[in-house]
């Protein structure tokens, strides 16, 4: 045929269309061009000239864009996606390249990997973000009605479930990517509900339709007593009574206990009717109803809900390294002195700017004499008295409370001004430490 048709033969494995094929489904040398991509466009060089907020940026672009398209159809292996998460963590904190030149990583990695609200930078977890990427395929299968993919798996595997899903993929014709997809499956439909149409492809007992549970285990006692468990919800429906009605069968009369039972079935039944549409699937929790990757990333991450002053620290017009800066102080990772001794660091602690107290992050920032300085003056020039919190956090959560009144642009300044505050002790307090100058330094009018 390759003579006939005037071309060359190839070999397995191949690439087409940007995916691997013929690489054993496993195997993680199968990511070893989308681990070699990001290695050139994470390369540890660039770094050093780029701020930690330019690398957040560079980071998340990366990953929204090299390994998803792979990850979207196959599962990454858990070697693979350390690797990638170990060369993200390397370029986000600088360093990595040998013992010399390791740099300390001020924050856990989970934390990192939080949404915002959290407390995160909102990077993604290759892991979760390869099930959520997965799990699409579910939905798609529910939903998609003609498409042509769908009608090859149904005929390879065969339907269950009146057409939502495929059989297990079982034996040699199920080794392979539809079967890690089928993985997923139990999460999916965790999250998806079916909206009633015609009727005949839900089940009235047991698939969730009328509610958030399954009617078998809301009403265990009525499914016992049920003629037909298995019915479809079009098999119970009486459409010659009236504008139609439920004709619920069971196979014996009810007890007069039972009799209430029967009542909070057709209670919960009130209001569902049958119409000429097909039945459908839905998005629990979406916006619309529709699967989301972003929704179901959350849903399946789970982080801690922690308070974090989300609002005051990106704000709008401030250089994002000010504002990772700000970051890093709100949980208190900055590598101020008394931080550097619980590292193994043998240095005494005083504050290089007062030369009287220990130096921490919060007298750093907030309660020195020298920073205080730049408070009082800026509080001094709208009038207002304030008596400070004793963290950085609470200074972001309480800061902004006179300035109600103002219009959005001079908020917007106004919620800046504590992080460049932060930001201009911080570099005072570098500026003497590593140039000289001893403590007891202060801010020059030209710098305030």
């Amino acid at each position: 045929m390759a003579v006939e048709l005037g071309c060359r033969m190839g070999q397995l494995p191949s690439v087409y269309l940007g995916l691997p094929l013929g690489v054993p489904n496993k195997a993680a040398y199968g990511w070893d061009g989308v681990e070699e991509k990001m290695r050139r466009r994470l390369a540890l060089w660039k770094s050093q000239y780029i701020s930690k907020g330019g690398r957040i940026t560079l980071i998340k672009s990366t990953m929204g864009s090299m390994p998803v398209y792979q990850m979207s159809l196959f599962r990454m292996p858990i070697s693979v996606a350390r690797r990638l998460e170990k060369l993200q963590r390397d370029f986000l904190w600088g360093g990595g390249g040998g013992l010399m030149e390791r740099k300390t990583h001020l924050v856990k990695w989970d934390v990192v990997c939080g949404d915002k609200e959290n407390g995160g930078l909102g990077i993604r977890k290759f892991t979760i973000m390869n099930k959520a990427l997965l799990g699409k395929w579910t939905w798609r299968f529910a939903l998609d009605k003609e498409a042509l993919w769908k009608h090859v798996l149904e005929a390879k595997y065969g339907q269950e479930d009146y057409g939502w899903r495929t059989k297990k993929a079982v034996g040699a014709c199920g080794v392979g990517v539809w079967k890690e997809i089928l993985k997923e499956a139990g999460w999916c439909w965790d999250k998806m509900g079916l909206k009633v149409g015609k009727g005949n492809k839900i089940s009235f007992w047991t698939d969730v339709w009328c509610g958030d549970t399954a009617l078998s285990r809301r009403f265990p006692h009525l499914y016992i007593l049920a003629a037909n468990r298995n019915a479809k919800v079009e098999d119970l429906w009486d459409q010659n009574v009236g504008e139609g009605g439920w004709n619920l069968c069971f196979i014996r009369d009810f007890n007069d206990w039972e009799v209430e039972l029967v009542g909070e079935l057709l209670q919960a039944l009130r209001g569902v009717r049958i119409t000429w549409e097909d039945d459908s699937v839905f998005w629990k929790g979406g916006r619309s109803g529709q699967f989301r990757v972003k929704d179901a990333y959350s849903w399946l991450d789970r982080s801690m809900d922690v308070n974090f002053p989300k609002n005051k620290i990106w704000v709008g017009r401030v250089p994002t390294k000010i504002m990772f800066f700000t970051w890093e102080a709100t949980w208190g990772k900055i590598l101020t002195l008394d931080r550097l001794q619980k590292r193994g660091w043998q240095l005494p602690n005083r504050c290089f700017l007062c030369a009287c107290e220990v130096e921490n992050v919060d007298h750093l920032l907030i309660h020195c004499t020298v920073p205080r300085e730049l408070w009082d003056l800026v509080l001094g020039l709208v009038g207002v008295k304030w008596v400070f919190p004793n963290t950085v956090k609470e200074v972001l959560y309480s800061w902004g409370g006179g300035v109600l009144l103002w219009e959005k642009k001079k908020k917007k300044f106004w919620n800046s001004i504590p992080l460049f505050i932060f930001w201009m002790a911080w570099k005072e307090m570098n500026r003497l430490a590593f140039r000289g100058g001893g403590g007891g330094g202060g801010l020059s009018n030209s710098e305030v």
